[in-house]
């Protein structure tokens, strides 16, 4: 994918390949953009853009975002970083009723809606350490692991799709899940137990080691960051003392934790090569989970409404 010898870093450049009709680049690699995330228009940055099918594709990153969000797109969803577009931005976070962040500095919120920044920047609040404040944009950085030292999970898009659902049922509809689920968090882990152990014609034990890994994780995350505060009160009458959050909880939070793992494990001390491997078999989990999207996970949310709790609990 970076080898491309269309994979160049200048309009001038991009515009002389190999393919004599080609048309040449708008966007450059490095430039900073304005794009299309579903009813939204965010800051990003061009990262590589390629020549494919005689079209150009951008691979973009979106500023102050994890870069599980990085995606490939047509240029039908970039737009020049213009003063013009910039009042267009402002003009369509207000319409969405997205106009309420400025305490970052910021004239308009500059990021796509899901459970990635919202988990990361009002859930974890509260589970801050006093006297080590985070930096108000920090985004990608937690304490002082940095973003380069993360390591990366790509989640699938229809995933992604997945994430972005959930906040807009949770946080817009004001929808909860309704517990318990089924599948339980439990019955997932051990369904692909089972299919691993079909696949590879034997029981692994680095695949259930996987698994109760998960398992821990979700456990310990769940009450600390993985629910959005109108979710808190759920939990306390869902989850009774000796009941775990995997037994109750379903694939909807359990795909949450895969958003905040790398921040999680970053504080591990885990040698590079385990984390390589650690790597592919959390992707090989999120494909199977991508794979059976429609039994997994719910389609839509009717369980009981959301709590709003106090003035001080709502989003600024």
């Amino acid at each position: 994918m970076g080898n491309s010898k269309d994979n160049s870093s200048t309009d001038s450049e991009n515009s002389s390949g190999d393919v004599p009709d080609a048309k040449p680049s708008l966007y450059f690699e490095g430039e900073k953009v304005l794009a299309y995330h579903g009813p939204r228009i965010y800051e990003a940055k061009v990262q590589k853009a390629e020549l494919r099918k005689n079209e150009w594709r951008y691979f973009v990153h979106y500023l102050g975002w994890n870069k599980n969000w990085d995606e490939w797109v047509g240029a039908d969803r970039l737009m020049k970083h213009t003063e013009d577009n910039v009042l267009k931005q402002q003009a369509l976070d207000k319409k969405q009723g997205m106009e309420k962040n400025t305490k970052s500095g910021r004239s308009a919120p500059a990021k796509p809606k899901s459970s990635d920044v919202k988990l990361d920047k009002e859930e974890t609040k509260s589970n801050v350490p006093k006297g080590k404040k985070r930096k108000a944009d920090s985004g990608t950085e937690k304490g002082n692991v940095s973003a380069e030292k993360l390591v990366k999970i790509q989640i699938p898009s229809t995933l992604k799709k997945q994430l972005v659902d959930d906040w807009e049922f949770i946080m817009h509809q004001n929808k909860l899940v309704k517990l318990p689920r089924s599948p339980t968090v439990d019955d997932i882990l051990t369904k692909y137990l089972e299919y691993r152990s079909k696949k590879d014609g034997m029981m692994t034990d680095s695949a259930g080691e996987i698994l109760n890994g998960i398992r821990c994780y979700f456990d310990n995350a769940l009450p600390a960051l993985l629910l959005y505060k109108k979710e808190r009160q759920q939990y306390h009458e869902a989850v009774s003392d000796n009941a775990s959050p995997s037994s109750v909880y379903g694939a909807e939070h359990l795909l949450r934790l895969f958003v905040k793992l790398p921040e999680i494990i970053a504080y591990a001390k885990i040698d590079e090569e385990s984390l390589t491997k650690l790597q592919q078999k959390f992707l090989d989990f999120l494909k199977f989970l991508q794979k059976n999207q429609g039994t997994f996970f719910l389609s839509a949310y009717d369980g009981p409404k959301a709590s709003e709790g106090s003035g001080k609990d709502k989003e600024s």
